[in-house]
């Protein structure tokens, strides 16, 4: 039996699947305009890329793993479409499991009671920022529920690229605007998150 099974040609994991390229230069969307991102100013690791992954969750799933700063989308053959991220900074920080439950272009943000508190200047849009390049959650965001209900987490873009793999948001998971569009048009909403 062991000499047999020593004939027998192992089976070759299957190739990655292949990713058009992401254009960082600036361009429109929609009603605004992207600002350009030099993407050779962050680190490689940060880049968006397919990478060998290994994990019992079901394809689609997003894991998104705090301390290295990093997003992945679960792909078929073990393999998962990987971000950068910038996490949130110390006192910030969760785990746990969430669902996509809405998403949005160029949403409204509105800073939460606690957060004016902290940063008085923000009392100007206690009633909400409209979406544009200067809005926090930038091009697009993915709200997450979280034990039955909306807890203020989001995944989102960011005006701040040079945050992207940082500790610097206050809980969200902020995204390169170009890298948060592709995630987006990828995900659909009931998509879990597992925030580790």
């Amino acid at each position: 039996m062991l000499a047999l099974s020593a004939c027998v040609p192992a089976l070759a994991p299957a190739p990655p699947p292949e990713l058009e390229p992401i254009d960082y230069s600036s361009r429109r969307d929609g009603a605004h305009r992207l600002r350009a991102i030099d993407i050779d100013a962050i680190p490689e690791f940060l880049h968006r890329q397919i990478v060998p992954y290994t994990t019992e969750e079901e394809v689609g799933t997003i894991i998104i793993e705090n301390q290295n700063r990093l997003l992945y989308l679960v792909l078929e053959n073990n393999y998962a479409l990987r971000y950068g991220l910038s996490v949130g900074r110390e006192g910030f920080d969760w785990t746990g499991e969430s669902t996509v439950y809405r998403k949005a272009h160029w949403p409204t943000w509105t800073p939460p009671p606690e957060m004016i508190r902290r940063e008085p200047h923000l009392e100007r849009w206690k009633d909400g920022q409209p979406g544009g390049p200067d809005n926090p959650l930038g091009a697009r965001a993915l709200y997450l529920m979280t034990d039955g209900r909306d807890q203020g987490y989001r995944i989102h873009g960011t005006p701040e690229w040079r945050s992207i793999g940082r500790f610097a948001s206050s809980g969200c998971f902020r995204m390169l605007q170009q890298d948060v569009i592709d995630l987006y048009d990828r995900v659909p909403i009931g998509t879990r998150v597992l925030v580790v």
